[in-house]
Order: C-alpha cells, then sequence, then structure tokens
C-alpha cells in the first residue's frame, strides 16, 4: 500500500491529555485529529484540528465524529462499545481497537477470566456483590484483599484495600458488583506499552512505575529489575496482545512477585501514563505509534533512545482551584528535563496535570530519578 501525506484524519473519543499528545504526534505525520468530548474547550483543543461537543456514550456525537475520520480510536475507557459499533456498521468507518476488546477491558472480572482461560497468570480472584460474597472471598483468598469496582474504575480509581471481614459492608457499598483479588506480595509494579498493528507487533521495553495511594508518581527505564525478568514480563505482554482484538497501543501493567514470576494486574486499551516516557525516550512515542496503527500503517521503531524517568506533576492543594503551576523556571532550564503541561484549567487534589521527563544516554536510571524528584518538588500549585 502507498501511503501520502496530508494522509488522513483519525477521530478519537475522548478529549483529554492523551488525545492531546496523541494530536501532537499525529500533526508530523500528516494526520489531522479531531475528538468528541464533554468539556467544551477539552484539553485536546488547542492541538487538534476541532471538536464535537458530546458525552462519550453521544450516539450523535460520535457519529459526526466518524463522518469527519477514516478510523475511530478512544482515549479513555468511559467510552461507549456499542455506540461506536453501531456508527462503525452505519458510516462504514473502522474502528479501533475493537469495541469487544473495549467491553472486555471495561468489566475488570470479565478482564481475569478472559486472561485466566488465555492461560495469561493473573492474582487469584473472585467475582462479588455482596458484602457476604466478600467476606467468602476474603476466607478464601486471605485477608486483607483487593476491591476493584468492575465498572468505572481505571488509573487506579476504584480500587479498595479490604484488611478483614468488619469492612466488607463499607467496601461493597463503595465499589457495587466488584473483583475481589488476593493482595499480591510485588517486589515492584512494571508495565509494558504494547503494539497492534495490521500484520506486526510491537514491545516498548519494561517500565518500572512506582505507585502511591493508588496513584502512579514516577516511571523509571529500564526498570531496576533482572534482565531475566525484564525478558519474561515483555514474553507476557505479547502473550496478552494475541488476547485482545484491534489495532492500537495497549498498557499492560504487571505486579514482579517475589519470586520473579509475573501476574497481569490491569490492561488499558489506549496509550497510557506508563508510557509517556516514550515521547522523549524512544525512537517513536506511543503515541505516533497508536496513529499509526490505528490507521494500518508500518510501526514505527519501539526501541529506547536512552535512559529516562518521568514523573507526574500532581495536584497539591487541598480543594479545587484555578491552575497555575509555579516553579517551572527550573524544569526549563535544565537540558534533559522535558515539561509536558495537560492544558487543565483546574487542579484538583491529586489531579494529573502534567509530566516531566529526564531523558539522557549518559545517566543511569537512578541518578535521573534523584534528579526528576528535585524537579518535580519544586513545582507547586500553593
Amino acid at each position: 500500500m502507498t501511503h501520502t501525506t496530508p494522509a488522513a484524519t483519525l477521530g478519537v473519543v475522548g478529549g483529554g491529555q492523551l488525545a492531546r499528545m496523541l494530536g501532537e504526534a499525529a500533526g508530523p505525520l500528516g494526520v489531522e485529529v479531531v475528538v468528541s468530548d464533554p468539556t467544551p474547550d477539552c484539553p485536546a483543543a488547542p492541538v487538534v484540528r476541532d471538536q464535537v461537543v458530546g458525552d462519550f456514550d453521544d450516539y450523535d456525537a460520535i457519529r459526526e465524529l466518524a463522518e469527519r475520520a477514516d478510523v475511530l480510536t478512544f482515549e479513555i475507557e468511559l467510552a461507549d462499545p456499542d455506540a461506536m459499533e453501531r456508527v462503525s456498521e452505519a458510516t462504514g468507518t473502522p474502528v479501533h481497537p475493537d469495541p469487544d476488546t473495549l467491553r472486555t477491558i471495561q468489566d475488570k472480572l470479565v478482564q481475569n477470566r478472559a486472561l485466566a482461560d488465555a492461560g495469561i497468570a493473573v492474582p487469584a480472584f473472585r467475582g462479588v456483590d455482596t458484602a457476604a460474597e466478600l467476606r467468602a472471598a476474603g476466607e478464601e483468598l486471605g485477608w486483607p484483599l483487593m476491591l476493584k469496582a468492575r465498572e468505572g474504575g481505571y488509573d487506579g480509581r476504584g480500587n479498595f484495600p479490604v484488611e478483614g471481614p468488619d469492612e466488607a459492608d463499607e467496601a461493597i457499598a463503595e465499589t457495587g458488583p466488584a473483583l475481589a483479588e488476593e493482595l499480591v506480595d510485588f517486589e515492584r509494579e512494571l508495565a509494558v506499552i504494547g503494539v497492534k498493528g495490521n500484520d506486526e507487533v510491537r514491545a516498548f521495553p519494561v517500565t518500572e512505575t512506582v505507585h502511591e495511594e493508588e496513584i502512579l508518581r514516577e516511571l523509571v527505564t529500564p526498570a531496576r529489575t533482572s534482565a531475566a525478568v525484564r525478558e519474561r514480563a515483555r514474553e507476557v505482554a505479547l502473550d496478552v496482545l494475541e488476547t485482545l482484538d484491534g489495532r492500537g497501543v495497549y498498557g499492560i501493567e504487571l505486579f514482579e512477585t517475589r519470586d520473579g514470576s509475573i501476574l497481569v494486574n490491569e490492561i488499558a486499551p489506549r496509550p497510557h501514563n506508563s508510557g509517556h516516557w516514550t515521547i522523549e525516550g524512544a525512537h517513536s512515542s506511543q503515541f505516533e505509534q497508536h496513529a499509526r496503527a490505528v490507521l494500518g500503517w508500518p510501526l514505527g521503531s519501539a526501541e529506547r533512545r536512552a535512559p529516562s524517568v518521568t514523573t507526574n506533576i500532581l495536584g497539591d492543594i487541598e480543594s479545587p482551584e484555578p491552575a497555575e503551576l509555579s516553579g517551572v523556571e527550573s524544569v526549563l532550564s535544565t537540558p534533559e528535563a522535558s515539561l509536558h503541561w495537560y492544558g487543565k484549567r483546574e487542579v484538583r487534589p491529586l489531579r494529573k496535570m502534567g509530566h516531566v521527563t529526564l531523558s539522557d544516554a549518559d545517566s543511569d536510571a537512578e541518578t535521573l530519578l534523584e534528579r526528576a524528584r528535585e524537579l518535580r518538588d519544586g513545582l507547586t500549585f500553593e
């Protein structure tokens, strides 16, 4: 197939920071991006061709998007697979990744069952709908355990550690129908950004993800573990990709257990926070790869350019207020540092507002992590 540029228009359901960075990566390829999002003048708006205002399940908005695009994709799990599927049938505009993949991912119990059925290791789990079922799961899996809302949770939202049976009523009231998982005693958390193209698959180098309070704070690439563990994590990620339908980028979150085994934690059928380091640290970013993949174009290289560390900029205030970040001068004056601002006008407690990446071929990950933390600690919304 011969490609020319300007080449295509990509329709994206969701107009948050991921769509913003997708627009930034698509532009140099000659690809225009149009998004749909319920928030007028959404974060992606300044860098994409246009925005259709509509909810993530608004059929009319998604149809308008599809009629203006060569391919539909999504940047948020709240996108409605049924609406996208109906729109695709009506307009002939393909959707990638496949709506069936999104349906699987949207329900964490269905996701775990699909992985287990494919022979991919996941933490021991049970589906629970009531406090009584949660208490029974705790007796079987052991206390404490992790309770995850089956639907509506992503990027750590909807996850609740449950210490014992006395907390069952309160926990199930928070989540509703849920997935109960054994609380994994892990050595570290890892992630792999996988890419499915037409007839090719790529996996970016394994990244170490550092969380606090269920929120991703830092990325360290290469992951600070053995080469054998990194290779095993990559193999598991490739096995996961085989179980999923549709072209695009997938964020695959993993646990490295104390004995070096790899368990799959969660999957995101879209570009993911754990892949932000690829913008500066890899030959082709996860966002460029996603545009290439969903359009059916040849994939770029997923090789690492240099050791890289990314730290998220989170809201450090106690209540919502207009977003005004101080301390950026130190980041901008650091040659190896790159600042990414997500365009959100309001900062909230622990809301992801941007990130800083340090990428340097002459430094190791530990040194970069120290420097990244110093820069991050100099940034504040207060």
